[in-house]
């Protein structure tokens, strides 16, 4: 087989890459073994547009956002489904410190942080004593629809190979890849993880990390918020069923769920809801994430012909659209990557790489 493109992973880096190559009317193929705990799988897709305690706006977020907003909606309307809902946050505070901490950044001025008027809206389905603010906008991508009809529409165009990719299977040589029976121009790794062990990008400054979820029936919830007290609760797609999560764990013996997690969860999840609920499954992933939480986009320093789209880490459905964009727009016209996410700031650590 001869193409132009060989993408190894569909989450959603993968996922837009072949979008958009798709667009470009350019061959490729994606290789992916379809883990039911990959992290796009697992995730709530939530589009968040400030993070920590002090709710500081996230990196581009005035760019990032509106773009992601506008590439799912067209994704959606291309395949017939809904790709993303506005669920604005409901952020109840856990303490008075957070309460205070939340009103400080309103008397900022900071962006996308308001108070919420109608203090005990919620009051007939959550306890909470320190009353809740609002972020806003804030959105929720549906992975569990988008990934696998976009899966589905690849394995009908034939674009898909399902199986483990095998790394010492790849030979590299001038201009081309050879994998097995597969010519390419080039290759593109957006395979999370894997990249850390990749010996292309190994070096690279990956922090995996572990999180854990559980999927929990609220029939009784109304479903036009997420909600946040410690932990995010979100909708999904399915009728009654929602999303809790997620925690951070940087050192892991296995990929596994824990049983601490789950009782920890379900303890927070009594004490805090008035409606009742029930667990329906627990999972675990590992992340991409990396040390400077920026991701890695562009071709390898020593070979042109092999490229990363990876390093997402939580921010993966907010980052992957534009730049999944940027990757392509470099590869077919030149244009430049965001230096903090171009992979050739790392040029002297990669040019170290055993090929």
């Amino acid at each position: 087989m001869q193409i132009e493109y060989l993408i190894i992973g569909q989450g959603i880096s993968g996922t837009w890459l072949s979008y958009y190559l798709q667009k470009e009317n350019k061959s490729f193929l994606v290789i992916d073994n379809n883990k039911a705990n990959s992290p796009s799988r697992i995730a709530a897709g939530i589009i968040n547009p400030v993070t920590g305690r002090r709710h500081v706006e996230v990196w581009m977020a005035n760019d990032i956002i509106p773009f992601a907003h506008n590439e799912y909606s067209q994704l959606g309307k291309e395949l017939g489904i809904t790709t993303i809902s506005q669920k604005n946050i409901i952020d109840f505070f856990p303490s008075p410190q957070m309460r205070i901490s939340f009103f400080q950044r309103i008397e900022e001025k900071a962006n996308y942080v308001s108070d919420y008027k109608v203090q005990d809206h919620f009051s007939n389905h959550f306890n909470y004593d320190f009353g809740c603010g609002e972020i806003n906008p804030v959105y929720t991508v549906h992975l569990d629809l988008l990934l696998p009809v976009w899966r589905k529409k690849l394995k009908e165009k034939n674009q898909l190979l399902e199986e483990e990719f095998e790394i010492n299977h790849l030979k590299i040589s001038d201009n081309k890849i050879q994998y097995k029976k597969i010519t390419a121009d080039k290759i593109i790794f957006c395979d999370g993880v894997g990249s850390a062990e990749n010996p292309y990008f190994n070096l690279l400054p990956f922090a995996p990390n572990k999180g854990e979820v559980l999927l929990v029936e609220i029939p009784d919830l109304p479903i036009t918020n997420i909600y946040k007290k410690g932990m995010m609760l979100a909708p999904l797609s399915t009728k009654g069923l929602w999303w809790i999560g997620s925690n951070y764990a940087w050192e892991f013996d296995n990929h596994d769920p824990t049983h601490l997690f789950k009782e920890k969860t379900e303890a927070l999840l009594k004490e805090w809801l008035k409606v009742p609920f029930k667990t329906v499954d627990h999972l675990a992933g590992i992340r991409p994430a990396t040390l400077e939480r920026r991701p890695f986009v562009g071709l390898h320093p020593l070979d042109p012909s092999v490229a990363i789209l990876n390093g997402m880490g939580t921010k993966g459905c907010s980052l992957a659209p534009l730049f999944a964009k940027q990757l392509i727009d470099n590869l077919l016209y030149h244009r430049n990557i965001h230096p903090e996410a171009d992979v050739t700031r790392f040029q002297k650590i990669l040019s170290r790489s055993i090929l």
